[in-house]
Formats: C-alpha cells, sequence, structure tokens
C-alpha cells in the first residue's frame, strides 16, 4: 500500500497544479496514467480522475470563502446582494458545460480519453493563446473585476467552458482564453474561472460518483478496497494543499504576466507527446 500511496501523492501534486493552470489537468492525468498505473480497477480509475478534484475545489472555498459567502456578518446588504449576483452569474455560466456533460459524458470517455486527444488540444489551444494574447498586448480590457462581468458576458464564457469537455482542452483555459476574447481582465478571468470550478467540478465529481456506485456497487457487487478508499483521500488532501499555493501564486503572476508562456508549454507538452507515441508505434 506504501508504493500505492505514494503515486496517489503525485497525482495530488499533478491534480493540484494542474487544474488552474491553463494546461489541462485531465490531459495531464491521462498522460501520467500512461506510465504510472494505479493498482486500482478500471471503473474506481475513471471515478478517482475526477473526484480528486474535489480537494481543489475546497482551496477555492477556503481562499476566497469571505467574497463567496453572501451570509457574512461582516457585509453590508449592497455587498450581500453583489454576493447573490456573483453565483448567479456563475449558475448561469455553469448551464452549457453541465446540459452537455451529462448527455455526452459516456460517449467522451470511451472515444476522446486517450494521448492522440490530448495532445493535438495541447497545441492546438496552446496556440490559440499565444495569438490572444498577442492581439490583445495593446487593448485595455472593458471588464476590470469579477464584480463587472454582467450576465450575458458570464453565459458566454460558460460557452467556452463546453471546449473544456474535450480532454487536453482545460478547463480554465477555456474559460480564461474566452473571458479574455470578450474583455475581460486576465485577473478578473482567473478568478471568475476559480469561482466557475465549482460547481463544474462538484456536478462532475457526483455525476461520476454515481456512475460508479451504480455500474460497479450496486450492479457488480465490487465494493472500493481499503487501498482504493486511501488513494482516494490522500489524492483529496494533496490536491487540496497544492491547490493553496497555486492559486495564490497564479493570481499574482496574472498580475503581472501574460499566459503566452503557458501556450508555449502546451504546444511543447503537446510535441512530446505525440512525438514519444508516433516513436513508440514505429518500434
Amino acid at each position: 500500500m506504501f508504493i500505492e500511496i505514494l503515486k496517489a501523492i503525485l497525482f495530488g501534486i499533478v491534480e493540484g497544479v494542474t487544474e488552474w493552470l491553463p494546461v489541462s489537468s485531465t490531459g495531464h492525468m491521462i498522460l501520467l496514467n500512461e506510465f504510472i498505473n494505479l493498482k486500482v480497477s478500471e471503473d474506481f480509475y475513471e471515478m478517482f480522475q475526477v473526484v480528486i478534484q474535489l480537494g481543489a475545489i475546497a482551496a477555492v472555498l477556503v481562499l476566497f470563502f469571505h467574497k463567496l459567502n453572501p451570509f457574512s456578518v461582516k457585509k453590508g446588504e449592497i455587498e450581500k446582494k453583489q454576493t447573490w449576483e456573483l453565483w448567479l452569474k456563475v449558475i448561469i455560466a455553469v448551464l452549457p458545460s453541465a446540459v452537455l456533460g451529462v448527455l455526452f459524458d459516456s460517449w467522451m470517455d470511451e472515444h476522446l480519453y486517450n494521448f492522440v486527444v490530448v495532445a493535438i488540444t495541447l497545441i492546438l489551444y496552446g496556440g490559440a493563446f499565444i495569438l490572444v494574447e498577442q492581439q490583445n498586448k495593446k487593448l485595455e480590457p472593458r471588464v476590470g473585476t469579477v464584480g463587472d462581468i454582467d450576465y450575458r458576458t458570464a453565459l458566454f464564457i460558460g460557452a467556452f467552458q463546453c471546449l473544456s469537455l474535450i480532454p487536453g482542452t482545460s478547463r480554465s483555459g477555456s474559460t480564461i482564453l474566452g473571458a479574455i476574447l470578450l474583455g475581460v481582465s486576465r485577473p478578473a478571468a482567473a478568478e471568475f474561472s476559480f469561482f466557475l470550478a465549482i460547481p463544474t467540478m462538484l456536478g462532475a465529481s457526483a455525476l461520476k460518483l454515481v456512475k460508479y456506485i451504480y455500474e460497479s456497487i450496486i450492479k457488480q457487487g465490487l465494493f472500493p478496497n481499503a487501498t482504493e478508499i486511501v488513494v482516494l483521500i490522500v489524492g483529496c488532501i494533496v490536491s487540496f494543499v497544492v491547490s493553496l499555493l497555486v492559486i495564490r501564486a497564479l493570481m499574482e503572476y496574472v498580475r503581472k504576466r501574460s499566459f503566452s508562456s503557458f501556450g508555449i508549454y502546451r504546444i511543447a507538452l503537446g510535441a512530446i507527446v505525440l512525438g514519444y507515441y508516433l516513436f513508440a508505434y514505429l518500434l
């Protein structure tokens, strides 16, 4: 079990780092699983790679608790109203991907969760980040803070999030890229992406957990063993701790720098992945 715990720590680190950076956490988890396999059932791993995100969600709730809490006694009536409006914008933004995610979840698991799709999307959206940052270098964003995002813009950002249903795209990457194209500043785009992650990832985790319980436990009578339970707990805890550090660092980073460096990283990683598997195929 000790080796599996070490693997779970590694998966938690990868999740905690890549969930918030625009580099695709799902893509990195798929690639990591190609080289380091957890000794768990296939059904459990399918659930694990999504539910581990709960640790990352908890980090957002801790870091932005005051801003997201409409019941805070430290807030006046206007601030509480603004907080409720923020949550409404988040819910509106999450609707497009929620509908598509429920409809196509099983199909995407079967057809898109592979290294070829991940590599291609890493490269495509890496190029998109570089192009968008170049085009917006001299433009002044029309939306400076999260509070300035209107309902229409929130819905359009949510539409961009639908792109992240394809592995390798990146949920944070698609929402941040979409927000920037819509005239939102980088700090506001990143922050709204964090908030949008809460219902998105809670919904995705609930869907995977229910699917696992029905398909594996109820239909087959296959309960998770002690190792699998420990792996899930450790992965969530590590992703929580790492996310606390990464979110703080990213917010500081985007105030001073562009996302172009992440675009370069995506292109380089995608090229390495394609090259590796092409070489392995030819051999």
